[in-house]
């Protein structure tokens, strides 16, 4: 009795530190889902060291460089911040003429910094099928894979390409979703070498310019604030556009054979100012986005159900510098003097 007693109280202890064990990495999942854009093109942002200090004080695990900024990669080390590293559009050509010319890349950016925790690097970003570049665009990629594999670190850090929705075609409702076809030939060597390399696919998503254009959608559907399903994709509801918008890309990717390949959510976010169609950029609404984005994303979209989204935010600091529209400089989730432009919590 006393043997079985003991098996049976062992058993349920052992059951029950396995499932405190499987809560404690839920939460550490679901806690860790969100990484923000560290985008640089400001004359005005903090010095790359007291950057990094702020992800670390507001408990942001993973951050997005668009490029390999050397200052920026010597602040990260030790850090223990995960890292999404961008190989420029610029830089296409030269990493795909050669595979030298990708080792030096991976050497330089990669290797030189062993105590930094690589997690993804991105490929290009949002280039198109008219881009003079975007024949160089899977070369690259798979040179810098073949680099990343060389260097012993093919299990840690995935390689991919960053894509925005305008690569859809189709995308209402959301089990329609399908790429264009002008797309088609871009994309489709790009899912066969994710389905081949178990890696997943980057999009830029964002659901203020998808309302900005179309006046038949409403403001809380974008906002995450629609208290019932605004549209029905039998058997799916769908309460929120983020969560429309992402399950209409793995609908594509599964007509183009990419039924395996997850997605992470590159960039998303909300503008604080700027203009736009319907007036929709300003403070409140840009909190209540991210906000509401950061709750949103542990728990899945009705196509994966469960399933959290790993989402980076789009940006730390609004980019006084940057090209285009006024809208594009007011992205910010941070002033130049590291205050949060409005309350935001990440855990």
């Amino acid at each position: 009795m006393a043997k079985s007693y003991l098996a049976a109280n062992f058993g349920f202890m052992a059951s029950t530190m396995l499932l405190f064990g499987l809560l404690m990495s839920s939460l550490h999942t679901t806690s860790a889902q969100i990484g923000v854009c560290y985008g640089m093109l400001g004359n005005n942002l903090p010095p790359r060291p007291e950057v990094i200090a702020l992800f670390n004080q507001r408990n942001i695990r993973r951050m997005r460089l668009y490029d390999p900024d050397q200052p920026a990669l010597q602040a990260l080390r030790g850090s223990n911040i995960e890292l999404m590293l961008g190989v420029p559009n610029t830089d296409l050509q030269r990493v795909a003429a050669n595979q030298a010319n990708a080792n030096t890349w991976v050497q330089n950016n990669v290797r030189n910094y062993g105590n930094v925790k690589f997690r993804y690097i991105a490929v290009g970003n949002e280039v198109k099928p008219s881009d003079p570049v975007a024949q160089f665009l899977v070369p690259a990629m798979q040179n810098i894979r073949n680099a990343i594999v060389a260097a012993g670190l093919g299990d840690q850090i995935k390689v991919s390409t960053a894509i925005d929705t305008g690569t859809l075609g189709e995308s209402f409702p959301p089990s329609k979703g399908s790429f264009r076809s002008e797309y088609r030939p871009l994309l489709d060597p790009i899912i066969r070498f994710l389905v081949n390399n178990r890696a997943p696919l980057l999009v830029n998503l964002y659901p203020y310019f998808s309302y900005d254009g179309n006046s038949g959608i409403s403001l809380d559907y974008a906002l995450f604030k629609s208290p019932n399903p605004v549209v029905s994709d039998p058997p799916l509801q769908y309460r929120n556009l983020f969560d429309a918008i992402l399950d209409a890309v793995y609908a594509a990717l599964e007509k183009a054979g990419g039924g395996s390949v997850e997605i992470v959510v590159s960039e998303s976010g909300w503008p604080s100012a700027g203009g736009g169609a319907r007036g929709a950029t300003n403070i409140d609404n840009a909190r209540t986005y991210n906000q509401n984005l950061i709750q949103h994303v542990k728990s899945g979209t009705p196509k994966k159900p469960g399933k959290p989204i790993e989402t980076y935010i789009f940006a730390m600091f609004d980019e006084n510098t940057k090209q285009g529209n006024e809208i594009e400089r007011h992205w910010g989730l941070f002033l130049p003097n590291k205050q949060p432009k409005y309350p935001i919590n990440f855990n």
